[in-house]
């Protein structure tokens, strides 16, 4: 008994080594998100009926002055914002509820807003987990700075795809496809998400620039926190010697540059994933649910607490993506109808509007079991 108990109360433990860590991740980036919901949509005049972390039945919960019922429920994958006149926590709207509402509330009504309104409050959820991440990467950046090598090449390994493109040991990357690099972290950047892509490079070799050609190839390898990991490789190598390593330090306005920048790259760099994972060139294993998220956070937290930050930063990212999607009943769903409304000047019928719901949550569910088939019984 006493070797169970450890095994799940330890800091090493299911518990607090896992579930605790997961619970917080996963807190932080949905409050976040709808969080931005009911700021932008309270800014904008419209009225909140509930704002819930987590779904199913109450854990806690109260009632405000404005009559918006807060809560956290029991199955903390999620969370919610209904707004006035929604039929549900998805946002559906609901013409029977709407005829009901008095005129002082058909004001504050969601779908009776205006089409900015509406974008605008829909639009906050992203737009608040894109900031999260800025000022996680702000904050990291001026407390520790950031370690970077000179874009140099010091091996070109055998019988690799820069060795068939000809790259020489000290050559120094000019730019990638066109964009200029000035880091060795830029090329990596550029390079791992492009497995199986023709990529051009331009090369400063004895004084001349010269341009190569090479298609990286997919390995595996394992990431900071021990996953196992694929990305494209081309097969050079830097070292202490050509990169000569050396910390940047940033003060604030800097680093909320430079945060602002790494977080538009990481979007980029996860729009291309998910569209290469679309049309079948990644591997399905590189997705992954709630198991995942959860063991990532408990490595994450094993490591400290500046780790679980920064997959905070990094979640915070790709749920803000995702959401981005334009798929019923995702806030990208919404925004693709409110786009059709402002350029027609009339919403979608109810009836088509009914149809693509319907077939998009199917496509969420089929993606939610997809992520939790590979969750539970791996590739």
């Amino acid at each position: 008994m006493g070797d169970i108990l450890t095994s799940i109360f330890s800091t090493e433990g299911i518990l607090i080594g896992t579930i605790v860590p997961f619970v917080f991740v996963l807190t932080i980036v949905v409050f976040v998100h709808e969080m931005g919901h009911y700021l932008v949509g309270r800014w904008c005049g419209i009225g909140v009926q509930a704002f819930s972390i987590g779904f199913g039945p109450e854990l806690l919960a109260f009632n405000d002055r404005r009559g918006t019922r807060w809560k956290v429920c029991a199955i903390p994958l999620g969370g919610y914002v209904k707004f006035l006149g929604d039929m549900n926590v998805t946002s559906t709207p609901d013409a029977d509820s709407v005829e009901k509402l008095s005129e002082a509330e058909r004001k504050h009504a969601f779908h009776l807003q205006p089409v900015w309104k509406r974008a605008a409050t829909v639009a906050a959820g992203p737009i608040f987990n894109f900031l999260l991440t800025i000022a996680v990467f702000a904050v990291m950046f001026s407390l520790h700075g950031r370690y970077v090598m000179e874009p140099m090449v010091a091996e070109v390994r055998a019988d690799s795809p820069a060795e068939a493109a000809g790259f020489l040991p000290g050559d120094r990357f000019v730019s990638v496809d066109g964009a200029r690099v000035d880091t060795f972290g830029d090329v990596q950047r550029y390079v791992s998400g492009r497995a199986g892509d023709r990529i051009e490079f331009v090369m400063s070799r004895d004084g001349k620039e010269v341009a190569l050609t090479a298609t990286p190839e997919l390995i595996e390898q394992k990431d900071a926190l021990g996953n196992d990991i694929k990305i494209g490789v081309i097969g050079v190598v830097n070292n202490q010697d050509m990169g000569q390593p050396r910390l940047i330090e940033y003060g604030p306005v800097q680093a909320l540059g430079e945060a602002t920048a790494e977080t538009g790259h990481i979007i980029v760099r996860t729009g291309q994933f998910l569209r290469r994972f679309v049309v079948g060139r990644e591997d399905r294993c590189q997705l992954g649910g709630p198991v995942k998220i959860a063991d990532m956070a408990g490595k994450a937290a094993s490591k400290g607490f500046d780790w679980l930050v920064q997959l905070i930063a990094l979640l915070s990212v790709g749920i803000g993506v995702l959401n981005l999607l334009p798929i019923p009943p995702l806030d990208g769903g919404h925004l693709a109808f409110y786009g059709v409304e402002a350029l027609t000047g009339k919403p979608v019928s109810e009836r088509v509007m009914d149809l693509i719901y319907r077939a998009g949550l199917l496509m969420v569910l089929a993606f939610m079991g997809f992520v939790f088939w590979n969750d539970i019984f791996g590739c």
